[in-house]
This record gives C-alpha cells, structure tokens and sequence, in this order.
C-alpha cells in the first residue's frame, strides 16, 4: 500500500468538525484502532488553504496524538501526515477516494527551523 507525504509548510489548516471516535463497523460499532499500538483512532475534518484555494479534508489521528485547546476554526498542524489512495467496490458501484492519516494534530503552526 502507497503512503505519499504531504508537505503542510505552505498550507494553512482550520479545524471544521472536533475529533470524533473513528468507528471501524457501523453494523456492530467496533471502534478502530491502530494495528500496531492499539490505540483507538480519532478523525477530525480540516479545512486545507492552499495555493489560492481550499479543500476540506478528513484525518485520522490515534486517540493519544489529539493535542490540547482544539477548537472550532483553531489553526493547526499535523505531524507525520500521509496520504493513501484507495479503491474500494460497494453495490456494483467502484469507488475511490485519498485517504489521510497523522500522527498527531497540535493547535498552532510548526516552530520553524532556525539556521
């Protein structure tokens, strides 16, 4: 599975929905959780300034990466973010999207590297 990384430096990121529990199973309500650590995961939706325009997107983020004071329309930024494309077929209907996944999400900007 491809994991491409996304460069946030030029990007400013507003917080549009707070993190919500990320539920593996509707049917049954099986909460998802990372594979390798086993903490539950949280998804939250941003908004993604960039170049001119604007996207709203979801990320994932372990339950232990939420950073304190998030609020509605907060600055942030995301450590460790990813993209993965995926493909998926439901009801004879193909479907495709770009999933992102974090290792954590912090009120602010990133310090900026000093030379």
């Amino acid at each position: 599975m491809r994991f491409i990384p996304v460069d946030t430096s030029a990007a400013t990121l507003l917080v549009t929905k707070l993190p919500e529990i990320k539920v593996k199973d509707r049917q049954t309500g099986e909460v998802a959780v990372d594979p390798v650590t086993n903490d539950r995961l949280m998804v939250l939706e941003l908004v993604f300034i960039a170049e001119g325009g604007s996207d709203m997107i979801k990320a994932t983020v372990p339950e232990k990466g939420i950073g304190e004071g998030l609020v509605m329309g907060t600055p942030v930024f995301l450590t460790g973010l990813v993209a993965r494309p995926w493909e998926s077929e439901f009801g004879g209907r193909a479907r495709h999207g770009i999933a992102y996944r974090a290792d954590a999400v912090m009120v602010g900007t990133p310090a900026t590297a000093q030379g």
